[in-house]
């Protein structure tokens, strides 16, 4: 007799669970799996620091009474222990408020099939070989010319199962893997040490770059910014690089959230089918992307969503809405709810990108007579309602188009409105953190410094 597979198990569990709430007066409920096992290690000063394995399972049961609902959740798949979840999410929906726009999605609404992605690679990782990476960044890193030490390097893998069921006849499942190397790098002594790093992270061990690579560049940034200078208040252009420039797309995901759009918290509440951007600003949402850090084969409420152009020049087309919120404001979901096993679907980008301009970015510089080059922000200056921007920063001072010397100790200033308005992308996209721009110029911000 054959055997059944360990997610054809899982299914088989969700549906039981679903069939015991429903039998125990729930009108409807879903169930959401998610077994997870990592493996991590750092090495740090020449010597192991840390090697950590995890191994997880997460099992979370949510139910609705007309316009109520209850999530519990549990790491413990003993019978006796779900047969008394059941009875705890029940008796807790009973007792809740009521919320008019909750529910699972309606049996028209579900995913039936969903594109291969190459979500999934051989997870065959064992400890020496994280070991060796981790070792070879920070040799790599110290190798650089002007480093002082290697405040730690990083080498990990992960692989998780994801299975989602529902009583609207929903069920499905996927696995993910992905493997990251990291480094954190001082460069100079005494009161004139800079700081930096590198990382990268991919769903293929195939993908990654080598970890003297990372090692590598995060060394010769840290060593880049030696000598950094203090510079007075301005305004002037500022320049982010890709690995700042993607912070920007955060803030428009959480500004487009069918949730904060709901709730009128957004600054970009008013701007549904309007420009935001100038017209060589075109933002894509891609969940089928292959090998995608985002990518996914349905969302957390068991519906198919798809590529979209959020903004297409310039003007933003769509929220990014799970059912709740689509409720909220009279529209469909998009198939963007997100969720962990005890939480209430919530809506989260996927693949998130701005498309690369034509220039390059010393061409994007090449006219800026007096500006700023940010490598680094700190501090979470961002109010989402208002949209006002300021952010503690460090980089590189731009003189007549071209990187003159390393800066430090300002903070940039301005208002998100402005600056989506006022910006203007190079060609130099890589897919590396799945909120991803190139090289990012916006103009007319305000340069706090001495």
């Amino acid at each position: 007799m054959p055997q059944s597979s360990p997610t054809a198990d899982a299914l088989n569990q969700l549906h039981d669970l679903i069939g015991k709430a429903r039998k125990a007066g729930a009108d409807a409920a879903d169930a959401l799996l998610v077994d997870a096992t990592a493996l991590s290690v750092t090495w740090r000063s020449g010597k192991l620091e840390a090697l950590e394995q995890a191994e997880s399972g997460d099992l979370g049961l949510r139910v609705l009474i007309g316009k109520k609902q209850a999530i519990v959740s549990t790491t413990d798949r003993r019978a006796a222990t779900l047969d008394e979840l059941v009875e705890r999410a029940v008796a807790m929906a009973k007792a809740a408020l009521e919320d008019e726009f909750c529910g699972i999605a309606d049996a028209s609404e579900i995913a039936k099939s969903w594109p291969e992605m190459e979500l999934a690679d051989t997870y065959d990782v064992a400890a020496p070989t994280l070991i060796e990476r981790a070792k070879q960044a920070e040799e790599a890193a110290l190798a650089v010319k002007g480093v002082a030490q290697c405040e730690g390097a990083d080498a990990s893998a992960s692989q998780a199962t994801v299975a989602l069921a529902a009583s609207n006849g929903f069920a499905g499942h996927y696995t993910r893997t992905s493997y990251g190397i990291s480094a954190s790098v001082l460069a100079g002594e005494g009161t004139s040490m800079e700081q930096d790093y590198d990382f990268a992270s991919c769903v293929f061990q195939s993908d990654l770059p080598s970890a003297s690579s990372i090692g590598k560049q995060a060394g010769e940034r840290a060593v880049r910014l030696l000598g950094a200078r203090k510079m007075p208040t301005c305004q002037v252009s500022v320049v982010f690089d890709p690995r700042k420039a993607s912070g920007l797309l955060g803030h428009l995901a959480g500004a487009i959230s069918g949730a904060g759009v709901a709730r009128g918290t957004s600054f970009l509440k008013d701007k549904l089918g309007q420009a935001v951007f100038s017209d060589s600003i075109t933002i894509i949402d891609d969940p089928f992307r292959a090998r995608g850090l985002r990518s996914r084969s349905f969302d957390g409420e068991g519906l198919l969503p798809s590529r979209r152009k959020i903004i297409d020049r310039g003007v933003l087309t769509t929220w990014l809405l799970d059912l709740h919120s689509a409720r909220q404001l009279k529209m469909k979901s998009t198939g963007h709810a997100s969720r962990g096993a005890g939480s209430v679907p919530s809506p989260s980008p996927h693949n998130f990108y701005c498309e690369p301009g034509s220039l390059t970015p010393a061409e994007l510089m090449r006219d800026i007579k007096q500006g700023l080059y940010v490598t680094e922000l700190m501090g979470a200056g961002v109010n989402g309602v208002t949209g006002d921007y300021s952010r503690a920063a460090k980089g590189f001072w731009i003189e007549n188009g071209v990187i003159a010397f390393p800066v430090n100790e300002l903070t940039i200033a301005g208002n998100l409105k402005d600056m989506f308005l006022n910006l203007t992308a190079a060609n130099d996209l890589a897919f590396r953190y799945g909120l991803d721009a190139p090289t990012l110029r916006v103009e007319g911000m305000t340069v706090a410094g001495v």
